[in-house]
């Protein structure tokens, strides 16, 4: 089974899951849909971070409402459960847990009202409404396959449009759902490449006048896009690679696609306009997930810390530095969760207890050296 951990951490990955199972026989876990008491340490005075108890979260995202604060919506992989967490400035607060089916891996914000899981035995997108500080589960979309990924492609009135990545394998499904139920899900698959994790939106492609999606596939070792023009077209090449793409995000502006590359002390980015691929040179192995705060300045993942860079024109690094998070950082958005204007950063830790919640201005904040 292809792990969210890379292969050279295996030994870290099975002491972890054993410190995790002990924790789970000494402490029970709230029932599906039980409210349980608050999981994070609450901030005192100028603290930086907090942090959420949640064991291997392998997916989520947060989402902020101008009236009640922030929710984060995460999957807790093993545990097989959706979580529902309020963040409100700098303390959070668990409000609700539902159970899935064997191992969910990722969850999106559909609206402010509706959450999806992607969940692999049952082949599956979940359904939830957010009922106060409850969620519903309302529909279960199947998708043909076990998924890894989900991503909100459009909406309009109600109608949903969703793209679901696979675990493994080639295939995709492009998901089309009414919120009223007024029929099943349907689906149409398309085949991609291998392993094609993680995709996301991207607002231009090379040699084109719009966006569309792309995606690093792990396997196949290649970053691919498709343009809105024709989502079910045969994806484009973008690059390829001797090490594992594990994620590509774009820059703001969208000029850059950055690319987090597993091993070779390297990681890349693409010029969205002229196809450019530059390398940017890393001071660790590689990187498991990346996240760009700006056109030059960028956040890379990796086991137990963040490297930070800034870079010049032509990708050479001018500077680095570090922050510490509380395990393997494989998922990170950037957010303002505290409405101060600086975007925070969420980190998923995928084979480790914690959701870190650092704070902006990330870059201040980063220590020259760990």
């Amino acid at each position: 089974m292809k792990l969210s951990r890379s292969v050279h951490f295996c030994w870290l990955g099975v002491v972890a899951c054993l410190v995790m199972i002990a924790g789970c026989q000494m402490q029970p876990v709230a029932g599906a849909g039980a409210v349980a008491s608050p999981a994070v340490q609450a901030p005192q005075g100028g603290i930086d971070r907090i942090k959420i108890e949640a064991p291997m979260v392998w997916g989520g995202e947060a989402r902020c409402f101008a009236a009640m604060g922030c929710r984060l919506v995460m999957i807790e992989h093993e545990e097989g459960k959706v979580a529902l967490h309020k963040i409100d400035g700098r303390t959070s607060r668990l409000l609700d847990r539902q159970t899935v089916a064997y191992h969910p891996d990722s969850a999106i914000w559909l609206s402010d009202s509706l959450v999806a899981a992607a969940v692999e035995a049952t082949g599956s997108l979940d359904i939830f409404r957010i009922e106060g500080e409850r969620m519903v589960r309302v529909h279960q979309a199947v998708v043909g396959f076990a998924p890894r990924d989900v991503i909100l492609v459009n909406a309009s009135q109600g109608q949903y449009k969703f793209l679901a990545t696979p675990y493994s394998g080639k295939e995709v499904s492009w998901i089309d759902w009414h919120e009223d139920n007024r029929q099943a899900a349907t689906s149409k698959k398309t085949r991609w490449c291998e392993a094609p994790w993680h995709p996301v939106r991207v607002s231009k492609l090379p040699g084109t006048q719009g966006g569309g999606i792309a995606v690093a596939c792990l396997d196949d070792r290649k970053v691919v896009a498709v343009s809105d023009a024709d989502l079910l077209a045969t994806p484009r090449v973008l690059a390829s690679f001797a090490a594992i793409a594990r994620q590509a995000r774009p820059s703001p502006s969208g000029h850059w696609l950055y690319v987090s590359l597993e091993t070779g002390s390297r990681n890349a980015r693409i010029n969205m306009q002229s196809g450019e691929l530059q390398w940017i040179q890393s001071p660790l192995t590689g990187s498991v997930s990346v996240a760009p705060l700006s056109d030059d300045l960028v956040v890379w993942g990796e086991d137990a810390k963040l490297y930070l860079q800034r870079l010049d024109a032509d990708a050479k690094v001018l500077e680095t530095r570090w922050l510490k998070t509380g395990g393997f950082s494989t998922g990170l958005q950037l957010i303002d969760l505290d409405g101060d204007g600086e975007r925070d950063l969420v980190v998923l830790n995928s084979v480790d207890a914690v959701v870190d919640v650092i704070y902006g201005p990330l870059w201040d904040r980063a220590a020259e050296r760990l």
